[in-house]
């Protein structure tokens, strides 16, 4: 090894050094990366990696290998056929009685919290609020007999299960709010501010846990409605054999940068410390294929909006909305609401037009 004058290694193992620390670093960044979007391409990973790094698919692979190896992933099928999924590092499962002594901050604090082993602040913080959000949910709304809890953890991410034997989330709001369809209590659930108990709950629990989350899933009678921070949209898929109860479904990445405090305070600015924004995702007052052209569709996604200062109406995956559509929503509504904001987002050229029209009169 060669020293300079003053004992000091010499440059070239600095050198050697520095690009050792730099091969460790991508190393790392490209199996996080696998980790992290393995459930959303098990059969076509090692060639998203292969893009996303510029590196080859044979490099991709090996990488892949080396997780296989730790024990963090699982593979099926031959070499052009295979699959990987996370493997299940650590589960837990527990039944309890949905009585007035079970406290959502009990089970978090000596059942849920010490399972879930190191993690940040910030993924802590968003754990216990969205856990035991859902949890009281169960406790004070499911009128059910049980509920359970199940916990998985991988090398990627945290997932908790919580699922309940009542009468399910969307019939309760639909039938609380005299609605005609558990989807349309869905879209009263993704404004934020319902709930079937007023004097005790704000109703801002599901809608801030939603966004909280890497993934966030209801299922609870007919419907299925999932929220993934990742993806441009919310959705709802009919469900067939239908089931009483409610299972919510929880995601959240272990190296998540998110904190819970700039959810809050992206909808309740922190100098009114009010929740007065909201973003409301205008397809999920479709059903099916219809179009969204009547003043009675836009009352129903309409309704609830008083209780906010701005409203921000996504229209991401609308193709077109009528004249008596857009009319209702933004003259009449701005007529009898001249206080509230309504924001339009992510409109098409033909949406665009239709609002604007209706705006100009």
């Amino acid at each position: 090894m060669g020293f300079d004058s003053k004992g000091a290694p010499n440059a070239g193992l600095h050198l050697l050094v520095n690009h050792m620390a730099r091969t460790r670093k991508r190393g790392d960044e490209i199996r996080n990366f696998l980790l992290q979007n393995v459930t959303d391409h098990p059969a076509d990973i090692a060639k998203v990696a292969a893009k996303k790094f510029q590196i080859s698919r044979q490099a991709a692979n090996k990488h892949l290998q080396r997780l296989v190896e730790q024990g963090d992933l699982d593979h099926e099928g031959t070499t052009r056929t295979r699959t990987y999924t996370l493997r299940e590092l650590f589960t837990w499962m527990q039944t309890y009685e949905l009585t007035g002594e079970l406290n959502e901050d009990d089970v978090w604090r000596n059942d849920v919290r010490p399972r879930m082993g190191e993690m940040p602040k910030n993924v802590n913080d968003i754990w216990n609020y969205g856990f035991t959000e859902m949890l009281n949910n169960a406790i004070d709304h499911s009128d059910g007999r049980i509920v359970l809890v199940h916990i998985v953890r991988t090398a990627a991410d945290f997932r908790i299960v919580v699922a309940d034997d009542g009468v399910g989330i969307f019939r309760k709001v639909r039938d609380a709010l005299g609605l005609e369809h558990e989807r349309e209590a869905v879209l009263e659930l993704s404004k934020g501010k319902v709930t079937t108990d007023p004097n005790h709950h704000s109703g801002q629990g599901i809608f801030f846990s939603s966004r909280a989350f890497s993934s966030f899933a209801i299922l609870s009678g007919a419907v299925l409605f999932s929220h993934d921070i990742d993806k441009p949209e919310d959705w709802i898929q009919p469900r067939s054999g239908v089931d009483t109860g409610t299972s919510v479904h929880m995601r959240l990445s272990k190296t998540t940068s998110r904190k819970l405090k700039a959810v809050f305070d992206r909808f309740a600015p922190p100098e009114n410390f009010s929740f007065d924004r909201t973003v409301v995702p205008v397809r999920l007052a479709q059903y099916g294929d219809e179009l969204l052209v009547s003043r009675s569709q836009a009352k129903r996604l309409l309704a609830g909006l008083h209780k906010f200062k701005v409203v921000a109406l996504d229209f991401l995956g609308v193709e077109s909305i009528g004249q008596a559509f857009a009319d209702e929503v933004f003259r009449v509504f701005n007529i009898d609401n001249p206080d509230i904001e309504l924001v339009p987002l992510n409109a098409n050229k033909e949406v665009e037009d239709m609002v604007r029209r209706a705006i100009d009169g």
